[in-house]
């Protein structure tokens, strides 16, 4: 069964940058929350924003040298 929903353009662009190749975005959903409960991962309140943007980043950053790596790009 499949669902629409409405994201921001920011959302999308987060989604789309760790969507691997063939992977469909239901599965980057499914894999990204899979790393922890929802819980831990919004609306905990115990980091501030200036450190929750500096993992993002970190991340992201990650996620992109690794995608590039699966890719086979250097």
């Amino acid at each position: 069964m499949s669902r629409t929903i409405a994201i921001s353009d920011e959302a999308y662009k987060l989604l789309k940058r760790s969507k691997l190749p063939g992977e469909s975005f239901s599965s980057v959903i499914t894999r990204s929350l899979r790393k922890g409960k929802l819980s831990e991962i919004v609306g905990s309140g115990t980091i501030s924003r200036a450190d929750w943007e500096d993992a993002m980043e970190s991340l992201l950053t990650a996620e992109a040298i690794s995608s590039k790596k699966l890719r086979g790009v250097s």
